[in-house]
């Protein structure tokens, strides 16, 4: 699991995707917005309750930089229970990761990266499946050069794409440290990945996004251009 959205609206995401708590086991953490930290309090006391039932096998790995161990620990001293913060460190485990890292959880081989946000520390990582495939998470923020030697030649690349660029006027992505579709395409393009998931979008043309952002993108990056409509799966290849 990456992230965890802004509040304890995720327990209803998870249910609704048919997740069963009993095989989750890991979690990285980008950064420490609201809209992706806050959340993650809710899963710890999701799991720490589970727990103390008797209604979880194994343990539970939080992954995520300094600054947001920092956070997460806070959090969980003002906000839990006792008996839930007694689950931290006996069961579930906060990890701080660095800039290069290389994590094996499950069959994958996770490769950390810094990607040079210019708002607060973020991490992104690429992933290698055991069959090879490759997928890269850009995190939220515009891609940085010195991401590309972990990025480029990814089969599945996943980038922020805020707004069309035909609509930047109207919604300002780069005063808030954004990309457009067409930066994002075109970053696709340069890493040559095989396939582009499009996310972290704005939201007030939701029943036109998929085909406007498809539409628009198909212009800088030739293979598929995936824009997620809430829940909807996609088969990795």
């Amino acid at each position: 699991m990456t992230d965890a959205g802004g509040g304890n609206g995720i327990l209803r995401q998870l249910e609704l995707a048919h997740i069963d708590y009993g095989r989750l086991h890991h979690l990285f953490l980008t950064h420490t917005h609201t809209d992706h930290v806050l959340g993650v309090i809710w899963i710890i006391r999701k799991i720490a309750t589970l727990m103390n039932q008797g209604s979880y096998d194994g343990e539970f790995h939080i992954y995520c930089h300094a600054e947001a161990v920092q956070v997460l620990q806070s959090m969980t001293a003002m906000m839990l229970k006792k008996k839930d913060r007694e689950r931290l460190g006996s069961g579930i485990y906060i990890h701080e990761i660095h800039d290069q890292d290389v994590l094996s959880i499950l069959d994958m081989e996770l490769t950390v990266f810094d990607i040079h946000s210019t708002k607060a520390l973020q991490f992104g990582y690429t992933i290698r499946f055991a069959d090879g495939l490759k997928l890269t998470c850009l995190g939220d923020e515009p891609y940085d050069e010195h991401c590309r030697d972990l990025a480029k030649d990814s089969d599945w690349l996943l980038s922020e794409a805020f707004c069309l660029y035909g609509d930047r006027d109207r919604f300002k992505p780069y005063e808030k440290n954004h990309s457009t579709v067409k930066e994002a395409c075109e970053t696709a393009a340069a890493l040559q990945a095989k396939h582009l998931v499009l996310y972290h979008t704005e939201d007030k043309n939701m029943a036109g996004r998929k085909n406007n952002y498809t539409d628009e993108g198909q212009s800088y990056f030739s293979n598929p251009i995936y824009v997620p409509d809430d829940l909807e799966t996609i088969m990795l290849q």
